[in-house]
């Protein structure tokens, strides 16, 4: 039979997995009914047939669980909408802890869960075996227990979705391919597919494993991988009572699901099978891959002391079949930075069932509402740097990331795999002062510094990973107090630059930013950059480096992001370019009260108070070379910012330390820095603002130019957010923290508890050196207009690892409140 397509679609939808479907039902549900879904084979063919369908609540973020929420409320109604049964059902979870690190993780997690609005329950051995009576307990210590947690039956569940779609008017085509992915003055402007071409306004990649070719079919590939994902299933278990929960052994990298009087075996072990390197084949349906008995014996050998009952039975099933995996263990969504109208939803990391539901309601809201709906940067596609699409890269990475789901998941674990890769100039020189490197978008910084003396006897710059203070603590703790005491190096040259240059280049910066950026040559200031409804979508420094010419610093994971924000309000008729020069120079971060003693002694320019003040910027001489210095500091601390061209990179760096050593000039790393800036209150993208937070409740009012007049681009973008609630009044505010107790580490997400209510929870912490203590960042409910001296007062607590332990609350930095240190 000929398949005929439209002409035209509003949207066209590329894949017809569950995750596309879902896009498809919730788009046709916002009224675009013109939402056309092309699945070159059949429905759920790829990844969906053959999914595990665990549906659990939480995740590692407050949106996130708020999406997987929303997935099983719209699983338990789809049957009654369209007549199709879903097999979802809550039989609970249990998840087992066999060390002491892995009772912390799940403790943690269930103080989480209480800001997330999810049921859960610490329980102990004697309950774990009620709970799950199969189950043998030897090495236990204990678990987490998630009643409304549930599964489902992934097909069924798509193609409810699908019918949904098309009772709302979707049309849903089976067997054509897309071949092209049309463009047109920058923007997608549709399809072409083996059966003729569709214009359409928007162009959704829900390709799964396919993701990054077609993404390449329009320039925009999607760094994603496919593994090798095994399960068995086993035959008719006499135990099995229809009544077991979902049972996870994450330290035996095994999860255990109730399968129709069966019971089904599977793995996320730490060392995965890529698959599909030379592409995936065209005629893939409904495939398998080969057993593998003795990459999977290990799992099993374990599930069978877990689970002595499998002892008895046969195995029905040995299953192997590719799912996609992404470089950090996270989906993609959103739109494609670099192509306006191309959206994805794709590499869900075996968490795709859970995930479909949310993920697709809001990619369809953003899709409509041109925005994303709240805080996605989870999972938004930005985050990726474009080199991460690599497939070389990928398969190693995905080799690692496939296992870290059931992974512990400390505190500042790095990833293991596809190291190396994007370094500063400065590099070698901090690995020999013995720097353990950390990595973000690939960048390779040091996150502390081993001492020379440690080294010595025979320690090496690794992390020991723990809950508690980690083998870097005291490290970095000594970095820290060089910093508030000396002077540190810093490595900031990951940071991204964007050169903004032009006649109208001050007016577009006055319409895209907060602050008033028309301030004299030599001179900076810091922004946020807000969205219409006043949310911040990234907070930068601006530096104005001529009268048309500004330099733009932005934090080193949001580089893409922010330049294509920045492009996309460029209005179309200005004289104005946004490039990207990052690594055109090298950055070094000289801060501390002797700061300007070692510079002092490498240039014979004036670096005076006076001459060189807070928010300045100059070129000067350093050694035979020259910089550009830009007075600022993420620290709290004095701090001269050295821009060097990275051909002079590596001589300023010799220059600095050779004059530091007369001062005592010590390396410094990231979690210096972070502690460094907790304590003084200072903001970090996608911890403490997000797109999601009103700039007047993040704190940042002072950094927004109310009486800056409209230029030709128009107010400021945000401006009339700003005002409404400011007449508004607030009632959820960024507060700082520092707990009483010196012991308890405080790190992202625990709950925030006032007189006994939860009331927020916190966005960043960390250990306060010079505080003595836990600090922390976090958003909490508050009375509209009441007083600050009662705000602040007692009844504040911070629940870790279901332990409430008071804390100080505050408005202003918990460290050198006026600021005064870092102007002098």
């Amino acid at each position: 039979m000929q398949t005929t397509l439209p002409q035209h679609a509003r949207a066209v939808i590329i894949g017809g997995g569950i995750v596309g479907a879902s896009v498809a039902y919730h788009l046709a549900k916002l009224g675009w009914q013109d939402t056309l879904l092309l699945e070159r084979r059949q429905l759920g063919c790829g990844t969906t047939w053959h999914a595990a369908g665990l549906i659990a609540q939480l995740r590692a973020s407050i949106n996130m669980t708020r999406l997987a929420k929303y997935s099983q409320e719209l699983y338990g109604t789809l049957e009654e909408e369209t007549g199709i049964a879903t097999g979802f059902r809550r039989t609970g979870s249990v998840a087992l802890a066999l060390t002491a690190d892995r009772m912390e993780e799940l403790a943690r997690n269930a103080s989480m869960a209480r800001v997330h609005g999810v049921e859960v329950e610490v329980v102990d051995r004697a309950e774990l075996g009620r709970l799950h009576p199969l189950v043998n307990l030897d090495g236990v210590r204990g678990g987490l227990f998630i009643p409304r947690d549930g599964q489902g039956d992934p097909l069924n569940i798509a193609t409810a979705l699908a019918r949904g779609a098309r009772q709302q008017g979707a049309r849903i085509i089976e067997g054509v391919t897309v071949t092209a992915i049309r463009q047109k003055d920058g923007r997608v402007c549709g399809v072409d597919t083996d059966h003729g071409p569709v214009e359409a306004e928007v162009v959704v990649n829900c390709t799964g494993m396919w993701a990054n070719a077609v993404g390449q079919l329009a320039g925009a590939p999607v760094p994603l991988h496919a593994c090798e994902h095994f399960y068995v299933v086993t035959e008719p278990m006499a135990a099995i009572t229809g009544t077991l929960p979902v049972l996870r052994v994450p330290d035996e990298c095994a999860y255990y699901k109730e399968d129709a009087g069966r019971m089904m075996l599977g793995a996320f072990e730490p060392n995965a099978k890529p698959w599909g390197m030379d592409g995936i084949p065209e005629d893939f349906c409904f495939d398998e891959l080969p057993e593998d008995w003795d990459h999977f014996e290990p799992i099993l050998e374990r599930a069978l002391h877990r689970l002595p009952a499998l002892a008895e039975t046969g195995i029905r099933t040995f299953f192997n079949g590719p799912e996609s995996f992404t470089p950090d263990n996270r989906y993609h969504l959103g739109e494609m930075p670099e192509l306006p109208g191309l959206f994805v939803a794709a590499g869900f990391n075996s968490v795709g069932i859970q995930s479909a539901g949310g993920a697709g309601m809001a990619l369809a809201e953003w899709i409509v509402g041109g925005a994303p709906p709240f805080d996605l940067w989870d999972v938004d596609i930005r985050r990726m740097a474009r080199f991460q699409s690599n497939r070389r890269y990928l398969r190693a990475r995905v080799s690692e990331t496939l296992g870290l789901l059931y992974a512990d998941h400390w505190p500042y674990r790095q990833p293991e795999t596809a190291r190396g890769i994007r370094r500063t100039p400065f590099h070698d020189r901090w690995a020999a002062l013995g720097a353990c490197f950390g990595e973000t978008a690939g960048w390779e910084r040091p996150h502390w510094f081993l001492p020379e003396d440690a080294r010595a006897c025979g320690e090496k710059p690794e992390y020991a990973l723990s809950w508690g203070r980690q083998n870097w603590f005291e490290y970095s703790a000594a970095e820290h107090r060089a910093t508030r005491e000396g002077v540190a190096l810093y490595d900031l040259s990951a940071f991204g630059k964007i050169r903004v240059e032009g006649p109208d280049a001050c007016a577009v910066l006055q319409h895209i930013c907060a602050a008033d950026i028309d301030m004299p040559q030599g001179r900076l200031v810091y922004t946020p950059w807000l969205n219409p409804r006043g949310g911040v979508e990234i907070d930068v420094t601006v530096a104005r480096l001529a009268p048309d010419v500004f330099l733009i610093v932005t934090p080193t994971a949001t580089l893409r992001r922010d330049l294509a924000w920045l492009k996309r309000h460029i209005p179309a008729q200005a004289r104005a370019v946004a490039v990207d020069v990052t690594s055109g120079e090298a950055v070094l971060g000289l801060m501390g009260p002797r700061a300007r003693d070692v510079l002092a002694a490498l240039t014979p320019a004036d670096i005076s108070p006076d001459a060189l003040p807070f928010g300045s910027v100059a070129e000067i001489e350093l050694g035979m070379a020259l910089a550009r210095v830009h007075r600022v500091s993420y620290v709290g601390e004095l701090g001269f910012e050295i821009y060097l061209p990275t051909e002079f990179a590596m001589h300023g760096f010799d220059a600095i330390t050779e004059a530091g050593a007369a001062h005592g000039l010590r390396p410094a790393g990231v979690h210096a820095m972070d502690s460094c800036r907790l304590e003084k209150g200072f903001r970090h993208f996608g911890h403490d603002l997000t797109d999601e937070d009103h700039v007047l409740e993040a704190g940042l009012g002072f950094a927004v130019a109310m009486e800056k007049p409209d230029g030709p681009f128009g107010p400021f973008i945000g401006k009339s957010a700003v005002a409404e609630r400011r007449a508004q009044g607030l009632d959820r505010r960024l507060l700082a923290f520092r707990l009483t107790d010196p012991a308890p580490l405080v790190y992202h997400g625990e709950p925030i508890w006032r007189y006994g209510r939860l009331v927020g929870h916190v966005t960043s912490g960390a250990y306060g050196h010079s505080l003595g203590a836990s600090v922390a960042l976090g958003y909490a409910e508050v009375a509209r207009g009441e007083p600050v001296a009662e705000l602040l007062g007692a009844g504040w607590e911070i629940e870790i690892a279901g332990q409430r332990h008071p804390a100080q609350a505050s408005l202003k930095p918990l460290y050198d409140p006026s600021g005064a240190r870092m102007r002098e």
